[in-house]
């Protein structure tokens, strides 16, 4: 992973791992310690961070569709392109 240069987009990669992980360690307590022992409220839980997980990739989704340049380079995946919006020397930094 790459710095971005939008902070916006870096708060929602570091949140996007922060919300893994605790689903993880949520999903992973749930099996040990059972849904009767945590109240209840693990179920509520899941579905806001599973919520939290999609609103960050969706963003994340959202910068790169705009801001990389197709990968592939047949002549198909290329013409499906809008280049009217990348300029050649905007990224030369010397």
């Amino acid at each position: 992973m790459s710095g971005d240069s939008d902070s916006k987009i870096a708060w929602h990669r570091v949140q996007l791992k922060k919300n893994r992980d605790a689903l993880k360690a949520l999903e992973a307590a749930r099996f040990t310690m059972g849904e009767i022992a945590r109240g209840g409220r693990t179920q509520n839980s899941l579905a806001e961070l599973k919520r939290k997980i999609a609103e960050s990739e969706q963003c994340i989704a959202a910068y790169e569709r705009q801001s990389r340049r197709p990968v592939a380079t047949d002549f198909r995946s290329l013409t499906s392109v809008s280049w009217s919006s990348w300029n050649a020397h905007a990224d030369v930094s010397r």
